[in-house]
């Protein structure tokens, strides 16, 4: 839908509530004293009344079911004048609302702070509408705020009552995946959904510092209200001048909540047993399928908030609201560093080549100390249900819990970075589709090269036995040996020497936890698609035991039982020898590259777009 069409939605809107297109707004949500929650058009209604205000309101991508997918762009530099270096080289800050759009207390709350842009009403609100404006208008002097309040557009109309059980309110709400099925939160990195795509060219186009995603957690009954998750917090080898800053603004949000009369946590109250409170808590490095985890990655500050799926509804918006108002306060003195630092970091990323990367971690139990945790009196009994022990929790009896909590980890799996990956060209679209909007620089050999790299053969396979968000994942054991190679043209080579060098890591590096061979794009490399009939390998293996050295490893390879039981295996042991076995099979289709190849004149590398 145009911006056009977008307008004259809104002014219909606007005509059947009496209320010209700059006029007074108020969110479903608030008209119903948080009760309930509206459905999209009144995100189609508030946009034009932004645009009137002199804001922006754009679509910047289209769901599997034709829904658009709207952003907010604020600032106090007015829409005409945005054109300019000055406004391109201001921090921005990204609020994304309604990823899982059971969890919608992120689109009402970014409604209620933006709404303070507009004309107040009489109608009763969770926040002070004037002090918030305040905050707003202050942060929008020198920092430009991009607010997408409904990501999964398709998933919030799926709307109907209990979607979430274990949530109070509102009366009805989304639903948790896309039209697709597929989880938003978990597909950051593999970028396989419409809707991860064009929020990934959202990114690359503003390069926010700082993005928070807006949720509500799941889980236990229990009195704290709001958790805070900051990333990065742990240095993985790349660049560790942006952790400071994530970790004085985890502190500077949780104090300002605490001033706001919540009890928040700085880690996800996820117990280490399931549904077992004693067993405490731990904080691990997020992996980059999460969308904190995947900004940390990209050099920027993630923030994920998790209101507590127990507290009424309008405590949670409430609660959202005051930590982006707590954020914008931050960032009108803050962002401008946090700018800094990132530029600092992407040189730091752009000499990555040589340097050692961290990329999987272990929790650490020497770092555990026991913790005070606001809680209810609670039982475990056997039940007769599922007969399990089962917890009941007592809401009209406080109680404080002690119980552990692990606060490190241990860098656990290390890699030598390369100097650049080669993806064969069989392989190479697919990958490329993926990179590009990451906004991960590329480019194509147009004639053969010989090169020094290392080749990864997987000496086994494991394959995940039902889907995981749409793809059959794949675990690879096996090693990498040097070689002189011929790259052919067509080659895909991705370097690592450039800002989102780390992000070409944990997408292309075997072994780390968002990689594309994990993730299934390789898989057909380890299918054996040629074959050795019975009689031939009979015929061929005893013409191979002639050689002493055959004679030899076959020897010794029947002091294995199961081998040695095996037929089959016992026939392939020559078949594997045999010049007519298939030299690809279990052959990783990506090569690291100890050296950059020069691009080509010929050749014009994929470069991420401009913000604007």
């Amino acid at each position: 839908m145009s911006l056009v069409a977008v307008t004259a939605v809104a002014a219909v809107l606007a005509a059947s509530t009496a209320e010209g297109p700059a006029g007074p707004w108020t969110s479903h949500a608030a008209k119903t004293n948080f009760r309930e929650t509206g459905r999209l058009d009144e995100l189609e209604a508030l946009c034009g009344r932004i645009q009137a205000k002199d804001q922006e309101c754009f679509t910047f991508g289209t769901s599997p079911e034709g829904r658009p997918l709207r952003a907010f762009v604020l600032s106090s530099v007015p829409p005409a004048k945005r054109d300019s270096d000055a406004f391109r080289a201001r921090p921005v800050i990204l609020f994304i609302g309604g990823i899982h759009a059971g969890e919608i207390d992120g689109k009402d709350a970014l409604f209620e702070v933006m709404a303070t842009l507009l004309p107040p009403t009489s109608t009763t609100s969770t926040t002070s509408k004037a002090a918030t404006n305040n905050v707003l208008a202050d942060a929008l002097k020198s920092v430009t705020v991009v607010a997408v309040p409904v990501y999964n557009v398709d998933g919030h109309e799926r709307f109907g009552e209990n979607h979430r059980p274990n949530q109070r309110g509102p009366a009805q709400m989304g639903w948790r995946v896309t039209s697709q099925n597929l989880n938003l939160n978990r597909d950051w990195a593999k970028a396989d959904a419409p809707e991860t795509r064009a929020m990934l060219q959202l990114i690359t186009r503003y390069d926010p510092v700082v993005v928070m995603d807006l949720h509500v957690t799941d889980g236990a009954q229990f009195r704290h209200d709001i958790a805070v998750l900051t990333e990065p917090w742990h240095d993985d080898g790349t660049d560790g001048a942006l952790i400071p800053a994530a970790t004085a603004l985890s502190t500077s949000l949780v104090s300002a909540l605490q001033a706001s009369g919540h009890q928040p946590l700085d880690f996800y109250p996820s117990f280490e047993r399931h549904d077992e409170p004693d067993s405490g808590f731990s904080r691990g490095v997020t992996p980059a399928r999460l969308s904190h985890g995947y900004v940390g990655r990209r050099g920027r500050i993630g923030v994920l908030i998790e209101t507590h799926s127990w507290q009424p509804y309008q405590a949670r918006v409430k609660a959202t609201v005051d930590v982006v108002t707590a954020l914008l306060r931050e960032a009108k003195t803050q962002a401008a560093r946090w700018r800094d630092l990132a530029k600092k970091g992407d040189r730091a990323r752009a000499a990555l080549p040589g340097a050692r990367v961290f990329i999987t971690f272990e929790s650490d139990p020497k770092s555990t100390k026991t913790i005070t945790f606001l809680g209810y009196a609670y039982t475990r009994t056997p039940s007769p249900v599922s007969g399990a022990l089962m917890t009941r929790y007592d809401e009209k009896t406080s109680a404080v819990w002690k119980v552990p909590l692990v606060t490190d980890v241990t860098d656990e799996k290390v890699v030598v970075a390369p100097a650049a990956y080669a993806v064969e060209p069989g392989f190479a679209d697919d990958v490329d589709v993926v990179l590009r909007a990451h906004g991960i620089q590329t480019h194509r050999l147009k004639a053969d090269e010989s090169v020094d790299a290392e080749s990864f053969r997987a000496s086994a396979v494991t394959f995940r036995p039902v889907p995981f968000e749409g793809r059959q994942t794949a675990k690879l054991e096996g090693e990498w040996t040097a070689s002189l190679t011929t790259l052919p043209a067509g080659t895909l080579i991705v370097p690592v020497a450039q800002p989102l060098g780390r992000l070409v890591i944990e997408l292309l590096e075997v072994g780390a936890p968002e990689s594309l061979a994990g993730w299934g794009h390789f898989n057909a490399r380890f299918e054996q698609k040629e074959y050795m009939e019975a009689y031939v390998a009979e015929d061929v293996a005893g013409a191979m035991l002639k050689d002493d050295a055959v004679r030899a490893a076959f020897d010794e390879a029947l002091k294995d039982p199961a081998f040695a039981k095996s037929a089959d295996a016992r026939l392939d042991f020559f078949y594997r020898r045999h010049p007519s076995y298939d030299d690809r099979f279990n052959l990783l289709p990506v090569r690291r590259l100890r050296s950059a190849l020069p691009v080509r004149p010929d050749v014009r590398p994929d470069v991420r777009p401009d913000r604007r």
